[in-house]
């Protein structure tokens, strides 16, 4: 496709004031950023579903005052003026995120200018975290303690492996004496398997793992994990080539199949964590929550949505809720997080669990729910639950089955 070229050709057309600033020509060029405001560059696309085309933009952001500003690269103009926009969070400007802005979801696809690349990217690193069987009933702790150390969850699995799965994926440790433990224990129950991203990010979660040189804090923290007195609960990656090699084990490109998600679609129930309470790092804090109600999590799997797929998601609210375009916005507007969830409880189901819609009623009436303890309007209020008992399965097919197929 023609536009798709321009994205990859952005650098080279981009305005030359933009260039400047950023520092991609000459030994200046510090000092020119320096001198004016500073403005952090991304290539982006969006893929517009009317027109059935792939838009290239350039996204400034201006971190003094929050705003945004967008540049057409096929028609060489400005495409959106510059204007203040406080739904854009700068921890999520980083290179194969997707952002909402005014409603269009951009794909970052690259950094625009170098000064980015070096402010924004220099420490950046990808790593493969693995929770292992034994640690999974502290699955909300560990999603805590990750955001407590300025780790980004970028993807994530529930999934079970075979002893053959689990053989191949330790295979370069087929030497070691531990290597038919590792083996069996990678493979007695259910691992959640999570792409994690930050500074460092290899180094910070095999230090946490292997408790070398770590500061007390993590000490503490690293502690509670430790179970039956094994060494791991977990596994990292032990370089930046072991990432790369072991994360397309887990999450393969898209026309491969990676290891299966753990959805049984009996008797359960489906709960999304919204993109705004994962931004918010609240996805521990939920799923603690959810554990401590007595609720089963059956399965877990962060999703990027589109609009075309939020709108289907959501079809059955449109024109009944007002606010369905705002809940159309907000489940595209960032990674959320499908659960299954074990509803057999008589005394309390999952949805009493959540509360009413709206936040505000719910701290009122109901104020351990989950909308009171952690939404904020009715469009962001933290999570979404099946309304309807007939679409309990409909809802967890969709996720587990329709969009994981």
């Amino acid at each position: 496709m023609e536009l798709m070229g321009d994205a990859a050709m952005a650098r080279r057309e981009a305005p030359q004031s933009a260039r400047a600033q950023s520092g991609s020509f000459g030994k200046s060029s510090h000092s020119l950023a320096a001198a004016r405001e500073e403005r952090y560059a991304f290539l982006t696309e969006w893929y517009d579903p009317t027109a059935a085309l792939m838009w290239s933009f350039q996204l400034f952001y201006y971190p003094k005052d929050g705003s945004v500003e967008m540049f057409d690269v096929k028609k060489h103009q400005k495409f959106l003026k510059r204007v203040k926009y406080n739904d854009l969070d700068p921890k999520d400007l980083y290179i194969g995120n997707r952002v909402n802005v005014l409603s269009r979801q951009l794909n970052l696809i690259d950094y625009g200018d170098e000064y980015t690349a070096n402010k924004l990217g220099g420490k950046k690193e990808r790593t493969l975290a693995v929770i292992k069987p034994d640690a999974i009933i502290k699955i909300g702790d560990l999603f805590e303690l990750i955001h407590a150390f300025d780790l980004i969850v970028t993807k994530a699995k529930m999934t079970t492996l075979t002893r053959t799965q689990a053989a191949v994926f330790y295979s370069e440790q087929q030497s070691k004496p531990t290597f038919d433990n590792s083996v069996h224990l990678l493979s007695s129950g259910p691992v959640v398997a999570m792409e994690l991203m930050g500074d460092d990010a290899v180094s910070v979660w095999k230090k946490f793992l292997e408790y070398v040189e770590t500061t007390d804090a993590l000490r503490e923290a690293r502690a509670q994990f430790v179970m039956d007195g094994t060494e791991s609960f977990g596994h990292g990656s032990v370089s930046l080539a072991a990432a790369a090699k072991e994360l397309q084990f887990f999450f393969p490109a898209k026309n491969d199949y990676g290891p299966p998600n753990t959805a049984t679609f009996t008797d359960s129930t489906c709960c999304i964590i919204k993109p705004h309470a994962i931004a918010e790092g609240l996805t521990g804090k939920i799923l603690n929550t959810i554990s401590e109600a007595g609720f089963e999590i059956l399965a877990l799997q962060m999703f990027n949505m589109d609009r075309a797929n939020a709108e289907e998601f959501f079809q059955v609210y449109k024109g009944v809720v007002p606010e369905y375009p705002g809940m159309v916005n907000e489940l595209c507007s960032g990674a959320c997080m499908a659960l299954e969830i074990l509803d057999t409880n008589q005394e309390q189901s999952f949805r009493d669990l959540c509360g009413p819609a709206d936040p505000e009623v719910s701290r009122l009436l109901r104020p351990n729910t989950l909308r009171a303890l952690f939404g904020k309007d009715k469009v962001k209020n933290a999570v979404h639950c099946t309304d309807l008992p007939e679409d309990r399965v409909l809802e967890v097919e969709y996720f587990f089955k329709i969009l994981d197929g």
